[in-house]
C-alpha cells in the first residue's frame, strides 16, 4: 500500500493546465486523482480565445509606467484598473514595473520563448495522444493595424519575433483581404502569423483531456481543497473543505489564481493576481472567418471557435470578488465591427473569467521550495492554452525525477 501511495499524484485544478498534467502523469504510469470544485473545463479555460499564440510578449516594458494614469481613467481602454482596487494592486504593480527594466526584459523574453519554441509541437503530440488532432485548425492568425502609426508602434514586438526566429509575413491592403475577405479595406497593414493556430472548441478540448486521463485510470473528485499536509513518512495529505482526506506521493497545484491561497498556507506566498478577461460568443455572426484576428493596439482578438465567432480580450484589474462589468465586452464588439464591418451580434452570450497573472508574465512551473513532493503549475496569464502541453511534460518530468528538457530556473516559485 505504501508503494502504491508513493506512485499516486493529486492534481488540483481541472482547467487546461491541470487536465493536461493529469493525462501526462497517468500516461507515465502514475495513479492520478484530479480535483476541482466544478466540472473539468468550466472555469477560466471555458472562455479563452482558443489561440495557440507562439509570439510571446512580456507585459511590462521600460515605458509602461507612462500608461498607468490612462488605465485608471479610461474604463474603455485595453487595461482597466478599478480605482477601488488600486491600493490592493500596488505591490503587484511595483513588481510589474520592475520586470520591464531592459536587462530583466530580455531574461523574461528568453524564458517565455523557451516554452514558445516547444509549444506547437508538444500540443500536436498531446492532441494525437487523445485522438483529436482535428481540434486544431491549420490556419494561422492575422495581427491587424488600422494605420501605419499603429504598425510602427508594434515594430519592437516584430523585431523580438525576428530575434527569436519566429516566421511572419507583413501584408498590405489587397493581400489582407485575400487572406480574410471579411476584414475592412481600411485596415492598412496586417502580419500573418502562420504558426499561431486556433482550437476549434477549447472547452471540448479540456473535456477530452480529462476523459482521456480517466479512461487511462485517473479518478476525478469534485471538491474544494483546503490545505495540504505532509505526514512523517513523506506522504502528502490533501484536505478538502468537506473533511475528506486524500493521500498521495505528490501533489500538483494547477488551480489558476486560486493556487495563491494554497501557496500561502504552505508558507510560500506568490504575487498571483487575476486579470479578468471577457468574451462575447456570437453564434449568428453573419460572416465567416478562416483566420483568427488580433488587433494589438486595441488588445483584443476575434476567433472562429465553439461553433461561432468569439470576440474577447483586454484586461480588467478588479480582484476575484467584484461583479462583472459587461460594458467591457460590448466595447470589444464595437471595435470588432470596425475591423469586420459585416459582423452581426445575434444569438450572443457574454462571459467573464480570471486569468492567473504574475507580474513578470512568465508562469511558475516549479517544485515547492517549502514542501517536498508539491509542485506548482500556475500563472500562465494569457498563454495557459498555448503552454499547456509543454507545462504538462515539464511537470511530469519533475514528478518522476527526469531532468526537464526546458531549463526551469526562470520559472521557480522562489524567484520573487
Amino acid at each position: 500500500m505504501a508503494d502504491e501511495t508513493k506512485k499516486s499524484v493529486v492534481v488540483v485544478g481541472a482547467g487546461v493546465i491541470g487536465a493536461s498534467i493529469a493525462l501526462e502523469l497517468q500516461r507515465r504510469g502514475l495513479a492520478v486523482t484530479l480535483i476541482d470544485k466544478g466540472e473539468p473545463g468550466r472555469g477560466t479555460s471555458f472562455g479563452n480565445m482558443a489561440s495557440i499564440a507562439l509570439d510571446f510578449a512580456a507585459g511590462s516594458g521600460p515605458s509602461t509606467w507612462k500608461k498607468i494614469p490612462g488605465w485608471l481613467l479610461d474604463p474603455e481602454g485595453p487595461v482597466w484598473l478599478r480605482p477601488s482596487y488600486a491600493a490592493r494592486m500596488l505591490p503587484w504593480f511595483l513588481r510589474f514595473l520592475a520586470a520591464g527594466r531592459p536587462s530583466r526584459l530580455r531574461e523574461i523574453e528568453d524564458a517565455g520563448m523557451s516554452l514558445s519554441h516547444r509549444a506547437l509541437g508538444d500540443f500536436r503530440e498531446m492532441l494525437q495522444a487523445i485522438g483529436a488532432p482535428e481540434l486544431m485548425t491549420e490556419e494561422g492568425c492575422l495581427a491587424i493595424y488600422e494605420t501605419e502609426a499603429e504598425f510602427a508602434a508594434d515594430r519592437a514586438h516584430l523585431a523580438m519575433m525576428q530575434r527569436y526566429g519566429l516566421e511572419f509575413e507583413v501584408l498590405s491592403n489587397g493581400a489582407i483581404q485575400y487572406y480574410e475577405p471579411a476584414l475592412s479595406p481600411a485596415i492598412a497593414r496586417a502580419v500573418l502569423l502562420a504558426d499561431n493556430k486556433s482550437i476549434r472548441d477549447p472547452y471540448k478540448l479540456v473535456v477530452k483531456l480529462a476523459d482521456a486521463a480517466m479512461a487511462a485510470g485517473a479518478a476525478f473528485v469534485s471538491g474544494t481543497v483546503r490545505n495540504i499536509e505532509r505526514k512523517g513518512d513523506g506522504t502528502a495529505v490533501v484536505l478538502l473543505e468537506d473533511g475528506r482526506r486524500i493521500e498521495a506521493g505528490s501533489v500538483v497545484l494547477a488551480a489558476g489564481v486560486h493556487t495563491r491561497f494554497l501557496a500561502e498556507k504552505l508558507g510560500e506566498p506568490i504575487p498571483l493576481e487575476t486579470e479578468r478577461g471577457y468574451h462575447t460568443q456570437i453564434m449568428r455572426p453573419g460572416i465567416s472567418m478562416r483566420y483568427s484576428v488580433i488587433w494589438p493596439h486595441r488588445a483584443f482578438m476575434v476567433t472562429p471557435t465553439a461553433g461561432g465567432i468569439r470576440v474577447g480580450g483586454n484586461v480588467e484589474l478588479a480582484g476575484l470578488d467584484a461583479a462583472p462589468d459587461f460594458r467591457r465586452p460590448r466595447v470589444l464588439v464595437r471595435h470588432a465591427q470596425r475591423a469586420l464591418p459585416g459582423l452581426k451580434v445575434e444569438e450572443a452570450t457574454e462571459w467573464m473569467g480570471h486569468r492567473p497573472a504574475l507580474p513578470d508574465t512568465i508562469p511558475i512551473i516549479s517544485p515547492s521550495a517549502k514542501m517536498p513532493g508539491v509542485f506548482y503549475a500556475t500563472g500562465h496569464g494569457h498563454l495557459g492554452l498555448t503552454f499547456s502541453a509543454t507545462t504538462a511534460l515539464v511537470i511530469a518530468d519533475m514528478v518522476t525525477g527526469v531532468k526537464p528538457s526546458v531549463d526551469i530556473t526562470p520559472f521557480r516559485i522562489d524567484r520573487y
